[in-house]
C-alpha cells in the first residue's frame, strides 16, 4: 500500500479532533489517506480498547480513508525508545506515505509530545537503506504538526468548511467517549458542548483566512510560494 497522507496520532479520536478535516479533503480531493493510531487509549477513563478501536473504524468511514491501523503501544506510558521507533518505522516503510501529520510537539497530554517524537524520527529512520534488509526504504517528502490546541502562530491553515460536518460526524463515533454516561460525566465535555468547543476552534482559524471552518498546522521549514499574485487570503 501507498499512502499520498498519512496521520499519526497517540489515541483514536486526536485525529479526529485536529486534522480530520484535512484527512477527508485530501480523500475527497482523490488522494489515499490513512490514519495509524499508536495506542487503543485503554487507560482512558471511558470505554474499553476493543470498543475504541471499533469506533475508530466507524470514524475511518467517515473519512473515506484507504487504511486505518493501531500499533496497541501501552497508553498513557508510550516512551520513545528504539523498540516503538523500530515498529513505528516498519510501518512507515509499508505504508510509503508522502505526506505525514503528527502532533504538535507541545501538548499537555505526555502522549501527543512522544507521538511528535516517535513518529518525527521513525520518519527519519525508515529512509535508511540498512535499517532492515527486508524492506525497501522510504522516507516522506513532507511533515506537519497539527496545532488546533497549541498557543503558535499556524504556517498555513486548510479550509476545511465543507468538511466541518462529516469531520463532527467521525469524532462522534467515538461514542464511548462523547456519548451521555455518568463514567467521568465531569471530565468529558457531552455531544452539544464538544460541538459548540470544536466549532469555535474551527471558526477562529478559519476567520483568518476568510472562510468559515479551518484547521491549523506548523511546518519546521520555509514554505515555497512561486505566483505571488495567486497567492490565498487578502491581506487587507
Amino acid at each position: 500500500m501507498s499512502l499520498d497522507v498519512l496521520a499519526i496520532a497517540a489515541h483514536p479520536d486526536d485525529v479526529e479532533q485536529t486534522c480530520g478535516g484535512t484527512v477527508l479533503k485530501m480523500a475527497d480531493a482523490g488522494y489515499r489517506t490513512g490514519v495509524l493510531d499508536l495506542t487503543a487509549g485503554d487507560m482512558g477513563t471511558r470505554g474499553s480498547p476493543e470498543q475504541r478501536v471499533a469506533e475508530s473504524e466507524a470514524a475511518a468511514r467517515h473519512l473515506g480513508l484507504k487504511f486505518r491501523g493501531n500499533l496497541h503501544m501501552p497508553d498513557a506510558r508510550l516512551e520513545n525508545n528504539i523498540m516503538a521507533r523500530m515498529t513505528l518505522a516498519a510501518k512507515i516503510r509499508e505504508l510509503q506515505p508522502r505526506v505525514v501529520i503528527l502532533p504538535y510537539w507541545q501538548a499537555r497530554h505526555p502522549d501527543h509530545y512522544r507521538a511528535a517524537e516517535m513518529g518525527y524520527e521513525a520518519c527519519f529512520l525508515a529512509g535508511l537503506r540498512k535499517l532492515d534488509e527486508y524492506s525497501e526504504p522510504h522516507r516522506p517528502f513532507k511533515i506537519l504538526y497539527a496545532s488546533a490546541y497549541a498557543d503558535v502562530r499556524p504556517s498555513f491553515i486548510v479550509d476545511i468548511s465543507a468538511q466541518f460536518e462529516r469531520r463532527m460526524a467521525a469524532l462522534l463515533s467515538y461514542t464511548s467517549q462523547y456519548g451521555e454516561t455518568g463514567d467521568g460525566a465531569t471530565l468529558f465535555p457531552n455531544e452539544q458542548e464538544i460541538r459548540e468547543r470544536l466549532a469555535s476552534v474551527a471558526r477562529f482559524y478559519g476567520n483568518q483566512i476568510g472562510v468559515k471552518y479551518g484547521e491549523p498546522f506548523v511546518v519546521k521549514e520555509a514554505i515555497q510560494i512561486d505566483d505571488i499574485v495567486a497567492m490565498p487570503s487578502r491581506s487587507i
